[in-house]
């Protein structure tokens, strides 16, 4: 329940931001008669996001067994790798995603295409929607789908809520703080889904455990226990992992965390967010 909460609510903000972002800059321009177009983009993502949870949801009830086992674990490793992408892109894109969007936003209304404002909103939204859903399939594995379920709901509303006091103005939050602190926990989340992955992967017989019971602490904290499920949920806890589990585990918050905390330079020739900035508002239509 944790993790689809917390997984949801980051989500849910990136999604509100963008919907914020857009309504804002309609606003600003004058164009707040496109509203509509933007809540039928979002209308829109949701359906493709409901749709491919679907498809992913009824694609793991067709297998059993060993293909079973490899859905998982490929939807597992799917899921991390996503989330990985995910972190990284919301770190670089934090500077300049606001000005990218309103540059798109000021080419579809200079063409004076409705159409473009809802399949902008649905692209930009709808990506969210998706991750999403693929998070929320590998996080309900370690938990039972009603938890999951009430704490992706309570992620989305939070989420929500919080989108709509940033863009009325009324609620403060440091962004930056915030996507810092949930990258780290989202991190440790990556690891479990990994190492749970890995779990699949052997139980399929497609990598060798190394060590199948590397240790045992089922006498300190069992995994069946209230707070045993919430560590599997949240974390990635097992009571007996295997030697690969804990290798692929470490390995992964070693170099992504390390990645995250010494980011690479700005590539050489890219535009400064000023001066995309600065094209955006050349570019703005002017009110009508």
């Amino acid at each position: 329940m944790v993790s689809s909460f917390l997984v949801a609510l980051r989500e849910g903000l990136e999604m509100s931001l963008i919907v914020g972002i857009l309504l804002a800059y309609l606003a600003r321009t004058g164009h707040r008669r496109e509203f509509p177009a933007i809540w039928a983009g979002v209308g829109g993502a949701a359906m493709v996001s409901s749709i491919a949870g679907a498809v992913i949801f009824v694609t793991a009830g067709e297998f059993s067994g060993r293909g079973e086992q490899l859905f998982e674990a490929t939807a597992l490793l799917t899921a991390v790798a996503v989330l990985t992408y995910m972190i990284f892109w919301m770190r670089r894109q934090a500077v300049t995603i606001r000005s990218e969007l309103q540059a798109r936003m000021s080419e579809a209304l200079r063409l004076g295409s409705r159409t473009a404002l809802v399949l902008l909103t649905v692209a930009s939204v709808g990506r969210e929607g998706v991750e999403t859903a693929l998070f929320l399939f590998a996080t309900v594995r370690a938990s039972s789908p009603v938890a999951a379920s009430v704490g992706a709901g309570c992620g989305l509303a939070t989420a929500v809520v919080l989108g709509w006091l940033l863009y009325r103005g009324t609620y403060r939050l440091d962004l930056r703080a915030f996507f810092n602190v949930t990258s780290l926990l989202l991190l440790l989340v990556g690891a479990g889904l990994l190492a749970r992955g890995a779990g699949e992967l052997q139980e399929a017989g497609i990598v060798p455990a190394l060590v199948d019971r590397l240790w045992n602490t089922s006498g300190v904290l069992n995994q069946t226990s209230l707070l045993g499920n919430l560590m599997e949920a949240m974390f990635g806890y097992t009571s007996t992992p295997s030697l690969l589990q804990v290798v692929v585990y470490a390995l992964y918050l070693a170099a992504v965390g390390w990645s995250y905390a010494h980011p690479s330079p700005r590539v050489p020739g890219a535009a400064h967010p000023a001066a995309v900035r600065r094209r955006v508002e050349t570019a703005a239509p002017p009110k009508p």
